[in-house]
């Protein structure tokens, strides 16, 4: 990725600090917030991470943040974030379409980040493409981002959750392995845990998996990465993996689903639960309704204080 020049760079920081400090836009709230804009609507931005330059991602805010109570510059409620994570060779505004969040949210009252991969894929540990190969610290600049909008004012720290959809889902798996003190929820579509997991502290799960996904089978198989012809695992491997991080029983009550031949099933208990929710003949894309299965699940699992 190109690294950003030092002349535009300062610009850019003397025109966000000019910007953040007289413009208001009513009611206390500020145009902008650590450079980030708090207009209702979806607003594209750079991360500086150092070594790459700069990384990209969309920000959506819905009205009810824009327009509601601000107090000292910040929403006097923060809102809840949802980090929304694309799958392989897929890009944050095609997440964005897929999955219909920004309705959610502008019905909800919670924040949206669609952040970019690098070249189109994360690392998700022992996936995928250029983002493992070249062992890009996708970790690292999906915790810098949470931090950015948590650390501003723009979000509940305790209410930060993750999906992803195929290698975004098993980016979302990772940031719940190494970062579970940030990660209230995770939502994983279509994905699956492929890198090495000690946690250290539960985090509450929603999975969906089709039983005919041929991308990453159900039952487990297929090919992990172009260069790594080891199988992928069950999906019934990483939800026991997280049921048994939480301690909860290893079978799940009925629950009822929204997705079209959706059987769900959920096991909590103390404010954390992993549900799993089997896809029958369900293929490799983002079922119609899964967005709204994963909002009510996230705003029933804060993380734990």
């Amino acid at each position: 990725m190109r690294r950003i020049l030092l002349v535009p760079a300062v610009i850019a920081l003397a025109v966000a600090g000019c910007a953040d400090a007289p413009r208001h836009a009513g009611g206390g709230r500020p145009a902008t917030v650590g450079g980030v804009p708090t207009a209702a609507g979806t607003h594209k931005r750079k991360l500086d991470v150092g070594t790459f330059g700069h990384r990209e991602f969309l920000l959506h805010v819905p009205a009810k943040v824009s327009g509601g109570r601000w107090k000292d510059g910040r929403p006097a409620d923060p809102p809840a974030l949802v980090v929304a994570l694309h799958g392989g060779l897929a890009t944050m505004g095609r997440m964005e379409g897929l999955t219909g969040f920004d309705r959610l949210s502008d019905e909800r009252g919670f924040l949206v980040a669609y952040p970019d991969g690098f070249m189109t894929t994360w690392n998700a540990g022992d996936c995928c493409g250029p983002a493992k190969v070249g062992n890009i610290d996708d970790v690292g600049f999906l915790s810098k981002l949470i931090d950015r909008l948590t650390g501003a004012g723009l979000a509940d720290p305790r209410r930060v959750y993750v999906a992803g959809f195929s290698n975004g889902a098993g980016m979302a798996y990772r940031m719940a392995c190494e970062r579970p003190g940030k990660i209230a929820a995770i939502g994983v579509v279509e994905g699956a845990l492929v890198t090495r997991c000690d946690p250290g502290r539960p985090v509450s799960a929603m999975i969906f998996h089709g039983t005919a996904d041929r991308s990453v089978p159900y039952h487990g198989g297929g090919r992990r990465d172009f260069d790594d012809g080891r199988p992928f695992p069950p999906a019934s491997r990483a939800v026991a993996f997280w049921r048994g991080v939480a301690g909860l029983p290893a079978r799940g009550e009925r629950i009822k689903a929204s997705v079209s031949g959706a059987r769900c099933e959920s096991s909590g208990r103390g404010g954390v639960a992993v549900a799993f929710c089997t896809v029958d003949g369900g293929t490799h894309r983002w079922p119609p309704g899964a967005s709204a299965m994963l909002s009510d699940f996230f705003a029933a699992h804060p993380r734990a204080r």
